[in-house]
C-alpha cells in the first residue's frame, strides 16, 4: 500500500492507542510484521509541547520502519504548527485524529467530535496538509451518531485537501466500542474517493482480516485492541492472507520470552518506576487468555513494585504452567 511516497511493506497497520502505543509497543508489533505502527496521539496545545509525557510520545529514537505521529486538536493554525513540530522530531507522516470516542476528548470539540463541524474540518485539513511537506493521514470514524452518518463526505474532503489515505473506524461517535462495526460505510468512503481506505474496527483474527478486505474493497487494515497481548496477531494475519492457512497460536512457552522482552523494553523506556505501573495493563491482556495461572498469581503479579520481583514473578508463573504442561 501507498501512502503519499511511502511503500508499506504490507497493508496491515497497528491503531494509534492513548497510553498503548508506545516506542516499545510500536516496534514490537513492526517485528511481528505490522507494515505502519501509528504513535498515540499528541495534543496540539502549544503548552504541553514539552511537557515530558508529550516527549515521550513523540520519542522515535532506534525505532524500525516509518515514523507516523497522530496529532489532536481543534485549532488549525495549533494543528498545523504541531504538525511542524513533530515532523522536525523525525515524523514521516503525520496522522489526524477526528475519531476518538473518548468523553475528555470529545468534551473539548475534539477528535470524533469534529465531524460535527465540516467547515472545520476542513479547515483543519487544508492547514495540516499546507503546513508540512510530508503524506498527512486522517482518521475518522463513520459519524457523531447513527442519524448524521457523514463520512463519506468528510472523505471527499480529505481528498480534496490532500490527504494522502484515510482510516475509518466503522462506528459513530455514539457507539464508542459497542455493536458491530458498519463495513458497508467503509465500502461506501471506498467508492466514493481515490485515495488509500483503511478499515478499523473489530478486526480480531486473521479470518475477519480476509472478511473485512472483501467486504469493504479497504487498500489496508488497522487492528487496535486485538493486538493488545497479542503482537503476533499481525503475523497470523499476514500469513493467512498471503497462503489462506492459519498459525497456530503461540504457546506459553513461545510467549514467555516475548513478553520478558517487552517488559524490559518498557522498564528502559520510562524507567523502572513507571516501567512496572505502565507494564500492568499488558501483563492482563499476556496472561488472559492462559488457562492455569491462578487469581492469586496474577494480584501479586498486579502488586508488584519492583522490575526484579515483576519479572521474577512472571518466571515463576510460567514455569509452573510449563511443570503442569508436562505432567498432564
Amino acid at each position: 500500500m501507498q501512502i503519499g511516497p511511502h511503500t508499506l511493506h504490507n497493508k496491515l497497520i497497528l491503531a494509534p492507542m492513548a497510553g498503548i502505543t508506545d516506542r516499545p509497543f510500536r516496534s514490537l508489533c513492526k517485528q511481528f510484521g505490522a507494515g505502519l505502527a501509528v504513535s498515540e496521539m499528541v495534543a496540539s496545545n502549544p503548552a504541553l509541547q514539552a511537557h515530558k509525557r508529550t516527549l515521550l510520545k513523540a520519542d522515535h529514537n532506534g525505532e524500525s520502519g516509518l515514523c507516523s505521529v497522530q496529532i489532536l486538536g481543534t485549532d488549525p493554525q495549533q494543528m498545523a504548527e504541531a504538525a511542524r513540530l513533530n515532523v522536525q522530531r523525525g515524523a514521516q507522516i503525520i496522522d489526524i485524529n477526528m475519531g476518538c470516542p473518548a468523553k475528555k476528548v470529545c468534551s473539548v470539540a475534539a477528535g470524533s467530535a469534529l465531524l460535527r463541524d465540516e467547515t472545520l474540518v476542513k479547515q483543519i485539513l487544508d492547514a495540516v496538509v499546507g503546513a508540512v511537506t510530508v503524506p498527512v493521514t486522517l482518521k475518522i470514524r463513520t459519524g457523531w451518531d447513527v442519524h448524521s452518518r457523514n463520512a463519506v463526505k468528510v472523505a471527499k474532503l480529505a481528498e480534496q485537501a490532500g490527504i494522502a489515505a484515510i482510516t475509518l473506524h466503522g462506528r459513530t461517535r455514539a457507539c464508542k466500542f459497542n455493536g458491530q462495526a458498519e463495513y458497508e460505510t467503509i465500502r461506501q468512503v471506498k467508492q466514493a474517493v481515490n485515495i488509500p481506505v483503511i478499515a478499523n474496527g473489530d478486526i480480531t483474527s486473521p479470518e475477519k482480516a480476509q472478511y473485512v478486505l472483501n467486504a469493504t474493497g479497504a487498500d489496508g487494515l488497522m487492528i487496535g485492541r486485538a493486538a493488545q497481548g497479542n503482537p503476533w496477531l499481525f503475523k497470523q494475519t499476514l500469513h493467512f492472507l498471503n497462503t489462506g492457512k492459519l498459525l497456530e497460536k503461540p504457546s506459553p512457552s513461545a510467549i514467555h520470552p516475548i513478553l520478558i522482552g517487552h517488559l524490559e523494553a518498557l522498564y528502559r523506556f520510562y524507567g523502572d518506576a513507571s516501567g512496572v505501573r505502565i507494564a500492568r495493563k499488558h501483563i492482563a491482556w499476556y496472561l488472559q487468555p492462559l488457562t492455569g495461572i491462578s487469581p492469586t498469581t496474577k494480584s501479586q503479579i498486579n502488586q508488584a513494585t519492583r522490575p526484579s520481583e515483576q519479572l521474577a514473578l512472571i518466571h515463576s508463573a510460567f514455569h509452573r504452567l510449563s511443570t503442569d504442561s508436562a505432567a498432564s
